[in-house]
């Protein structure tokens, strides 16, 4: 099966071409074309992402990496598209919220013959709602022009289920194993999930306020640090446990010992606000200790929390995804501890290149649903900013 995969959900842009053959016993993915756009330095000066910009930058950069993707999996073929009035009405009527992808899109699929493409998967939730409209129409239109049936995507899925791709041979194997947990960590996500026999998920726990990327962003933001933060403070975190191993800081767990699988990151971000108040200006050492000790205390919830799931569930196989599954330091923790303490555990975590958001995961995640024919209907097919994993 050859898949389209599209991915606005926040401020990346991508689209990809995979070839996919076999189930979730094991399954193995080609990706024959592959491109994304990054918007971080056009949010910069921002702080975080704005909306109505990412909206934009989606829109104008949709189809030309449609065109990159498609020539590099070799199935851009230039001939003169004739299309039906009552197929451009109902696009025009798509893409009616799309002002600024309509000229392009058009400008495009009138000199390009259909390619050899089975199936649409696009991301429809969570994210940011402008965002993923654009993915999501667009989807839609092109869904429309060549007659190929849609996935709707749940971005979190993608970032689980990319977790157990391995590369073997070029290629990504993914196999799926009977019980699997996932924590799933990002900018707007901190969750555990488990994966049940027949493809849904059971909520196992969530955070109360922050999302532990939130955090990780915000603190950074206290400290005068460059967006994106996450990666700075994890830098300026790295520094000091390779130059001491002391530090004077030390902040508090929150919810750690409490019988339940939740979280809260917002009263850690706390505690080093205060201690950011109390000091003043920072030095350069006080930042490394303070991002050391925030991200000491970040890891250690982090893994008692999975640790209780683990426990609770019974399951053998434990994923981290999403963006701050690129994190060094709770990939180290995660490693060590389970191997010293729960060997019984197979840990999968994405290589980098799939931490953050990109098309592979949701062609992944969207040829498992192809699978069981769970296409949907693209009159009623909406893009959900809140959308469940568990839903």
């Amino acid at each position: 099966m050859k898949l389209l995969a599209i991915e606005t959900s926040c401020d990346e842009t991508a689209v990809a071409v995979l070839e996919a053959n076999g189930d979730e016993a094991g399954a193995t993915f080609n990706v024959l074309g592959n491109a994304l756009i990054s918007q971080i330095d056009i949010h910069k000066e921002y702080g975080g992402v704005f909306p109505a910009i990412a909206k934009r930058e989606h829109a104008k950069n949709l189809v030309p990496l449609l065109e990159a993707a498609l020539e590099e999996a070799e199935m851009l073929r230039e001939d003169t598209q004739v299309i039906s009035p009552e197929k451009y009405e109902r696009i025009v009527e798509i893409l009616s919220r799309e002002p600024d992808l309509t000229g392009a899109f058009f400008a495009f699929v009138n000199e390009c013959e259909k390619p050899a493409i089975d199936a649409i998967t696009v991301t429809h939730g969570p994210g940011l709602e402008p965002a993923l409209w654009v993915g999501v129409n667009f989807a839609r239109a092109l869904s429309v022009l060549w007659d190929i049936p849609v996935v709707g995507v749940n971005h979190m899925e993608g970032h689980f289920l990319v977790a157990l791709a391995e590369e073997k041979d070029g290629a990504l194997s993914v196999s799926i194993p009977e019980k699997t947990l996932g924590l799933l960590i990002s900018g707007g996500h901190t969750e555990l999930d488990l994966r049940m026999e027949d493809g849904s998920y059971k909520l196992l726990g969530q955070t109360r306020d922050d999302a532990v990327g939130e955090a990780f962003d915000k603190v950074a933001r206290m400290m005068d640090l460059p967006y994106p933060g996450g990666p700075e403070v994890s830098k300026l975190a790295e520094r000091h446990r390779e130059d001491s191993s002391t530090n004077p800081f030390q902040l508090p767990r929150p919810m750690i010992h409490e019988d339940n699988c939740d979280f809260s990151f917002s009263g850690l971000k706390t505690s080093v606000l205060y201690k950011v108040k109390e000091i003043g200006e920072l030095s350069e050492l006080q930042k490394e200790q303070l991002s050391m000790a925030f991200e000491d205390a970040a890891a250690d919830v982090l893994y008692a929390k999975t640790l209780r799931a683990l426990e609770e569930t019974g399951a053998r196989a434990l994923i981290i995804g999403g963006g701050v599954s690129a994190n060094t330091h709770i990939r180290r923790v995660f490693t060590d501890k389970l191997r010293d303490e729960r060997p019984d555990v197979s840990l999968f975590i994405p290589r980098a290149s799939l931490t953050g958001d990109n098309a592979i995961m949701i062609g992944v995640a969207g040829y498992f649903r192809a699978l069981k024919k769970q296409f949907a209907d693209i009159a009623t097919l909406r893009a959900d900013g809140n959308l469940s994993l568990s839903a």
